[in-house]
């Protein structure tokens, strides 16, 4: 739950779910919105797999999901599961036996689609294999592959169908006590979607997994999910989210992290808090902005940094951030530090000097945090 005592308007009550196991990632109840993504490398490839498996951990991902499309890929899975740092979802699509074989190779997590996994006896077949390997399960509805009888009886793809497609699985699961499991209703079309969640979440207690399916490119579909997660969340709707992206997907995790510290919902890394520029900027913001988020990138402490071009808004930002610095005249500007401006600082030398203010920063909210602990 977001809560803010002193600024109300930012509260935001989370939805009540239940919370199951996902590995050793809690996902529902109070458990802290998960990230994940979705790997883009050939499965068989183990080794471009294990590695694009680190990068999205390295970046923040709490979960990873692979595509198991075949039996070499259920063979590669088991290796790369030992070897990945966060837990593994296998996305499980048409046969049944893969999942079976995703839960044998010590998968977290079976994706299955009610729309091409097949008849209620195979999917009691993977059921007992997530029993017996310990393994969740996330019902993976999609609006472009819902079942027949659904797309005869509602005449098209609609948030009706996606949960009424949904609900029929979470009976299934429920029919053999099976209950370690979350749900997503995905469309490409982000009202159809938003339509879904909201009337899945007043009819599950289940953890849900948000989405917007095939997005779009970077651009397009980072503002596509946006717009559809980031109102959901507002909502306090969603457990567990990824943002799907035609992108590199250590660029899914970084939005999906940006989406969530904008509503104060999770904190990770530095918030950089900079102006469009405009011809009052004492200094090039944008370039000291992309230079600044490249450097600072292995910072993980949530911690602020404010960067202004003039003394219009730069003071005012800089009084609610850990490190700020404002754009003066005659080639120099003003560090803040805590809030309280500090000291001078030539525009050559402020971005070696802004990385070892925020680093020493970070060093010292960190150490605070553990000696809370």
């Amino acid at each position: 739950m977001s809560i803010n005592h002193i600024r109300p308007w930012r509260n935001i009550e989370r939805r009540k779910s239940r919370q199951i196991m996902v590995g050793n990632v809690p996902v529902g109840g109070d458990a802290p919105i998960a990230v994940q993504t979705m790997t883009n490398t050939l499965t068989t490839d183990v080794a471009a797999t294990i590695a694009q498996v680190q990068a999205a951990a390295e970046a923040g991902a709490d979960l990873v999901r692979i595509s198991v499309p075949d039996e070499a890929s259920s063979k590669a899975l088991k290796e790369i599961v030992a070897e990945s740092p966060v837990p593994i979802i296998a996305d499980i699509h048409f046969h049944y036996k893969r999942g079976i074989e995703a839960a044998e190779a010590g998968a977290a997590c079976l994706r299955i689609n009610p729309g091409n996994i097949g008849n209620e006896s195979r999917v009691a077949e993977v059921i007992k294999a997530a029993k017996d390997h310990n393994c969740s399960i996330r019902i993976g509805v999609n609006a472009g592959s819902l079942e027949k009888h659904l797309l005869e009886k509602y005449g098209e793809p609609c948030p009706d169908a996606m949960v009424e497609s949904g609900l029929d699985h979470i009976r299934i699961l429920q029919d053999h006590d099976f209950h370690n499991y979350k749900i997503s209703v995905k469309a490409s079309d982000v009202f159809m979607s938003a339509a879904a969640y909201q009337q899945l979440a007043d009819a599950t207690d289940a953890p849900i997994h948000l989405g917007i399916t095939e997005a779009g490119g970077f651009v397009s579909g980072s503002v596509r999910s946006a717009i559809g997660l980031g109102q959901l969340l507002w909502m306090g709707i969603g457990d567990t989210l990824r943002v799907s992206l035609s992108a590199d997907p250590v660029e899914e995790v970084k939005i999906g992290f940006e989406i969530l510290k904008s509503l104060g919902l999770r904190h990770r890394g530095v918030n950089i808090i900079s102006c469009p520029s405009c011809a009052r900027q004492g200094f090039d913001v944008i370039k000291t902005v992309e230079t600044l988020e490249e450097r600072l990138a292995h910072i993980h402490t949530p911690m602020s940094l404010s960067i202004i071009g003039c003394v219009v808004n730069g003071p005012g930002e800089a009084l609610m951030t850990d490190v700020g610095f404002t754009g003066g005249g005659a080639g120099a500007g003003m560090v803040y530090l805590a809030g309280k401006a500090s000291h001078k600082m030539s525009n050559d030398q402020m971005v070696d000097h802004i990385v070892q203010e925020v680093e020493k920063k970070a060093a010292q909210l960190q150490t605070a945090a553990e000696a809370a602990e």
